[in-house]
């Protein structure tokens, strides 16, 4: 369903149960970063008024999800870390050239963001299947659902904003970019890494 073109070697979850922590702060992270991708699409395309009211549920539902990793955090006597640069999403961002129309410039941000949430939902699917913390497991197994939700509301706003057959062959090189990236990546305890 997902489309990736190359899964997560299931050895990442043993990469992950060995520091929950830098899992969980990484994620969080990841979640408010999402937030910010949702109110920076709202900033620069006011205009379409769909993708507005989409993106604003999204902005709160995102921030419920980073209080819920961040609830998580505090549960365990942690504290949250200091944010880190995503080396996946760093190279993805290389793969459309800067400029365009605005049409184009929205049309990649929004698969990028489909990818994204994508490449997420696949690894929440293998934390929630093989992490032996079942509480934990049984948290990813329903923030993965939510993640396959986005992934197909940015991939539809996508194909609805740019021309169907356009979109899709760059949705399809897109894919194949990030399966040369995601080959040197799940080596770390993140959730992109």
């Amino acid at each position: 369903m997902l489309g990736l073109k190359l899964p997560t070697d299931p050895r990442w979850v043993n990469i992950v149960e060995k520091n929950i922590e830098e899992i969980l702060t990484d994620h969080a992270y990841c979640e408010q970063k999402a937030a910010s991708t949702a109110i920076s699409l709202i900033v620069s395309f006011p205009e379409y008024t769909e993708l507005v009211t989409e993106m604003t549920d999204l902005v709160n539902e995102e921030m419920s999800h980073f209080k819920m990793v961040h609830d998580k955090i505090i549960e365990r006597g942690w504290i949250l870390g200091r944010d880190r640069k995503d080396a996946y999403v760093v190279e993805l961002m290389k793969f459309f050239p800067k400029g365009g129309s605005r049409t184009t410039q929205l049309v990649h941000r929004l698969l990028y963001a489909a990818l994204i949430e994508a490449r997420s939902c696949e690894r929440f699917r293998l934390l929630s299947e093989e992490l032996e913390d079942k509480k934990l497991a049984k948290f990813y197994r329903k923030l993965m659902i939510s993640e396959a939700g986005h992934y197909t509301m940015f991939l539809k706003f996508a194909r609805q904003y740019g021309d169907r057959d356009d979109v899709d062959k760059k949705w399809q090189e897109l894919l194949n970019y990030e399966a040369e990236i995601i080959k040197d990546l799940g080596t770390k305890e993140t959730i992109h890494g």
